[in-house]
């Protein structure tokens, strides 16, 4: 429902987790290796947006790139089974417009289109990610435009009907 209408994703200078939270279930893993679960929101386009007689619209050049981070899944690393018993949900991400964040949070720029990535490395600990190889999988589905306010009124209401924690919506 929210991709049919477009989605979009609050981001503040504190951090604000996404909503609907990134969900995905698992398979083809060997059960018995290690796995280190990491996600990355990248740039759709080089486009800046505005929201423009009910729809959004290019308004013009993307801004410079933020500093591309990765989060890595908390539950890192686990084994094939851990990760395939069950959806993996990404719900203590938090996206920030914040370029000096410290917190580890996704930097993002208001008003861009981006696409959140799922990263699924075999590896028994951090420090031999860089040594292994990555499948990258990307949902169109999942995409959304970075925003600091709702602009389309069928996603806030949207917001307000699914989230239980978006009350503070309701005027």
């Amino acid at each position: 429902s929210f991709h049919d209408i477009g989605t979009e994703m609050i981001i503040t200078k504190a951090g604000r987790r996404m909503f609907p939270t990134y969900k995905s279930s698992i398979s083809g893993l060997d059960p018995n290796a290690k796995y280190i679960l990491l996600m990355d929101i990248v740039p759709m386009d080089d486009n800046r947006y505005k929201y423009h007689n009910s729809e959004w619209v290019v308004s013009g050049k993307a801004e410079p790139l933020m500093p591309g981070r990765l989060y890595i899944h908390p539950d890192s690393p686990a084994t094939g089974t851990q990760w395939m018993k069950q959806s993996v949900t990404f719900h203590k991400l938090k996206l920030t417009n914040n370029a000096m964040d410290q917190q580890g949070h996704i930097i993002l720029n208001s008003m861009h289109k981006y696409q959140p990535r799922l990263h699924i490395v075999q590896a028994n600990d951090v420090y031999s990610l860089r040594w292994n190889s990555f499948s990258t999988f990307a949902f169109p589905e999942t995409s959304f435009i970075a925003v600091t306010a709702y602009q389309n009124e069928k996603i806030t209401q949207l917001k307000i009907d699914n989230n239980p924690f978006a009350k503070g919506l309701i005027t």
